[in-house]
């Protein structure tokens, strides 16, 4: 499979040129497997066999979604009951950021667990929705 991008597409007589690298390839219609259109600059995956463009679609279409791993709701209970130790966010991955909250606790005496509230509170109420490697929570 070949990554590359649209070079020109003709809507009339549904033939473009796609580039890959130094190489140019033409394509038409009949190859094209996206839902919408193609268009100038798009970026494409395809395949070539025997010098003819098959298969050829945008390339965020030939990405795996991003799979929910992380819970919502075991996030934040963790902050609300375990908040002040971060727990929430070790949970999360946000391994410096957990250190941070206990340094903060420990050196307040335990006014850090108003951070673990707050935490509780984003969590919550959804501004808080992804963990440490930008995946969504369930």
């Amino acid at each position: 499979m070949l990554i590359g991008q649209i070079e020109s597409y003709d809507n009339e007589k549904n033939v473009g040129i796609v580039k890959s690298q130094d190489d140019y390839f033409e394509f038409d219609n009949h190859s094209w497997k996206s839902t919408v259109p193609p268009d100038q600059g798009d970026e494409v995956t395809f395949e070539v066999n025997d010098g003819n463009v098959i298969n050829i679609r945008l390339f965020a279409e030939s990405m795996k979604p991003v799979e929910a791993v992380k819970s919502r709701t075991i996030a934040t209970l963790l902050g609300l009951f375990l908040g002040a130790i971060g727990a929430h966010r070790f949970y999360l991955g946000f391994y410096k950021l957990a250190l941070a909250q206990i340094a903060l606790t420990i050196l307040t005496h335990g006014y850090g667990v108003i951070w673990g509230f707050i935490d509780t509170v984003l969590l919550f109420g959804g501004h808080i929705h992804k963990d440490s490697k930008n995946r969504p929570l369930k």
